[in-house]
C-alpha cells in the first residue's frame, strides 16, 4: 500500500512537472500543496507557469489517474468473476461495446450539427450513460457465448468469445463511420485513445462513475475470494454467487464505460496492473483490487507522460503506448497460464 501511494505521488509530480515546458519538480510540489486549504508556500512560479500547472496539466493527470484506476480495477474484477487471468475490459469486448455507443453519439452530433469543433472534447453527461449500455450488452453477449455449451470449456473460450464480439462491434463502428464521413477524423482520433482535456470538465463528468465503481467493487472484493472456491462452497458460506457476479459486472462495466467515454479505447491496463500486483502482493482480491486502483492510476499517468514527451512536440496516442507494453505482457501471461476454470 505504501508503494502504491508513493507511485501515485511520483506519477502526479512527474506528470505535472514535465512536458513541452519543463518546470522544477520542487516548485511544482509546492504549488500542488498550495491547493490544500490553509497551506501557503512560495513556489517560485509565475502566473503563466501556475496556470500551466493548475489549468492544463493537473486536470489531465487527474483524468489519467481516474481512467487508469477504473480500467485496472475492472480488469481485476473480471478476472475474479470469470476465474480467468486473461479477462480484460478490452479483450472481453466491453470497451468495444462502449466504443460503439460513443461512436454513434459522435456520429449523431456531427450529422445533426449539434456540436461544433472537436466533438470528442467536453463530452456531456449522456455519453457515459450511452457507453454503459453498450458495455453491458457486450459483456453479457461475451459471457453467454463463452459459457454456452457448459462450463467444461477451454480456458481460451471466453477470450475467443470476446474477440468475436469485439469484431462484430467493430463492424458496426465501421458502418457508422462510412455512413457519417464527416465524423471519421474525430472518431479515429478517439479510437486510438486520448487524455487531452480542455480543463476540469471531463474530470467532473467521470468522477461520479469512478466513485460508484470503486465503492461497489472494493466493497465486494472479499466475495471474489469466496467465489474462487466455487459456487457450491460459496453458497454454503451464505453467499449468492449469481447476484454478486451481476452486481460486480455491472459496476465494472460502468467504470469501463465511463473511462472509455472520455479517453477512447485504451487496452491492456486491466491485464498489466492486476497481474503485476498479483505477483508482488499475492492472489487475494482483498489486496489486488485496492492496489490495482493505486498502481493503475500511476501506470496510466506515467504512460501518458511518455505518450506526450517521447516524440515531442508531437503526441503519440496513449493506446499505442499501452499496447506496446501490454502485447508482450499478454503473451507472457498466456504462456505461463496452465489451466483456468471458467
Amino acid at each position: 500500500m505504501a508503494a502504491g501511494i508513493a507511485a501515485v505521488v511520483v506519477s502526479v509530480l512527474a506528470g505535472v512537472a514535465f512536458g513541452p515546458v519543463s518546470l522544477p519538480p520542487g516548485s511544482v510540489a509546492a504549488e500542488l500543496l498550495n491547493l490544500i486549504p490553509g497551506v501557503h508556500l512560495h513556489s517560485g512560479l509565475d502566473e503563466r507557469e501556475i496556470a500551466i500547472v493548475t489549468q492544463i496539466r493537473l486536470p489531465r493527470v487527474v483524468l489519467a489517474l481516474l481512467v487508469g484506476a477504473m480500467l485496472a480495477l475492472a480488469g481485476g474484477c473480471y478476472q475474479g468473476v470469470f476465474r480467468n487471468p486473461l479477462a480484460d475490459p478490452h479483450l472481453l469486448g466491453v470497451a468495444a461495446g462502449a466504443g460503439l455507443a460513443v461512436t454513434a453519439v459522435i456520429a449523431y452530433r456531427v450529422s445533426t450539427g449539434s456540436s461544433g469543433g472537436d466533438v470528442t472534447s467536453g463530452l456531456p453527461l449522456t455519453t457515459p450513460v450511452a457507453a454503459f449500455l453498450g458495455a453491458v450488452g457486450a459483456v453479457l453477449l461475451t459471457y453467454l457465448l463463452g459459457v454456452g455449451g457448459g462450463r467444461d470449456r477451454s480456458p481460451a473460450t471466453l477470450i475467443l468469445a470476446g474477440v468475436a464480439v469485439s469484431a462484430f462491434l467493430a463492424a458496426g463502428q465501421t458502418y457508422l463511420m462510412q455512413r457519417n464521413v464527416d465524423a471519421i477524423r474525430e472518431v479515429y482520433s478517439w479510437l486510438l485513445g486520448r487524455l487531452a482535456t480542455a480543463g476540469w470538465h471531463d474530470v467532473l463528468v467521470i468522477l461520479p462513475y469512478a466513485v460508484v465503481t470503486g465503492a461497489v467493487l472494493l466493497l465486494f472484493r472479499r466475495e471474489l475470494d469466496v467465489l474462487s472456491v466455487g459456487d457450491e462452497e460459496a453458497t454454503s458460506l451464505g453467499l449468492h454467487p449469481q447476484r454478486s457476479r451481476y452486481i460486480m459486472l455491472a459496476a465494472a462495466s460502468l467504470g469501463t464505460a465511463a473511462a472509455v467515454s472520455v479517453s477512447g479505447l485504451i487496452g491492456f491496463v486491466g491485464i498489466i496492473v492486476p497481474h503485476t500486483v498479483r505477483l508482488l502482493a499475492g492472489a487475494s482480491y482483498r489486496v489486488i483490487l485496492p492496489l490495482s486502483v493505486l498502481f493503475g492510476g500511476a501506470f496510466l499517468t506515467l504512460t501518458d507522460l511518455v505518450a506526450r514527451t517521447v516524440a515531442s512536440p508531437a503526441e503519440i496516442p496513449i493506446g499505442v503506448v499501452t499496447a506496446f507494453f501490454g502485447a508482450p505482457f499478454f503473451v507472457l501471461v498466456l504462456r505461463t497460464t496452465k489451466r483456468v476454470t471458467l
